[in-house]
């Protein structure tokens, strides 16, 4: 007998799979605890239509995280902290903490259970970190720890490299006319 069945059953199938199973078992185990429908008639029309609104569904869940993972492609978000002696952090950086800076750098949304930190940063230091926005789809961010000293520090050298390359220029500039 055909049967849709209404939720998973173990060596059985999955829920909204049609499988043929014997009779009996179906009269007296799966419909009694409507674990299944019989796969027949207006049951069928409903399932092949739900189906179809379901795959119309993950196609358009697949395009915005399609869209979501362009978003922070390639993302690299500093993060600062205080450190104690050396370079171990006083706190950690949890996966809250990089949702958090994720949605300060681009705007966009991520459940901290999506974020795949086994353990929380507590270390200065550069880190890559799992982002999963779909089940088939995950990206890669870079999670820069540095304290606000270093990120002093980057700030005044690239200043002078920019200061430098300026001058360069104005020199080749001028060296042309």
């Amino acid at each position: 007998m055909k049967v849709i069945l209404q939720r998973d059953i173990p060596k059985v199938g999955r829920g909204g799979d049609i499988v043929v199973v014997k009779d009996g078992y179906a009269r007296n185990y799966l419909f009694p605890r409507t674990f299944a429908v019989a796969a027949s008639g207006s049951a069928l029309k409903e399932h092949i239509a739900r189906a179809a609104r379901e795959k119309e569904r993950d196609g358009r869940l697949l395009a915005s995280a399609q869209a979501d993972a362009d978003k922070i492609a390639d993302l690299t978000i500093t993060v600062t902290a205080k450190v104690g002696g050396g370079s171990k952090l006083y706190g950690s950086i949890t996966a809250q903490d990089v949702a958090d800076a994720i949605l300060r750098e681009r705007g966009l949304t991520v459940d901290k259970r999506r974020i795949g930190l086994a353990d929380p940063i507590r270390s200065l230091g550069q880190y890559t970190v799992p982002v999963r926005v779909h089940s088939e789809m995950t990206v890669n961010v870079t999670v820069d720890v540095a304290t606000d000293e270093e990120l002093e520090r980057r700030k005044k050298v690239a200043a002078a490299e920019a200061a430098a390359a300026a001058v360069a220029a104005a020199a080749a500039e001028a060296a042309a006319e």
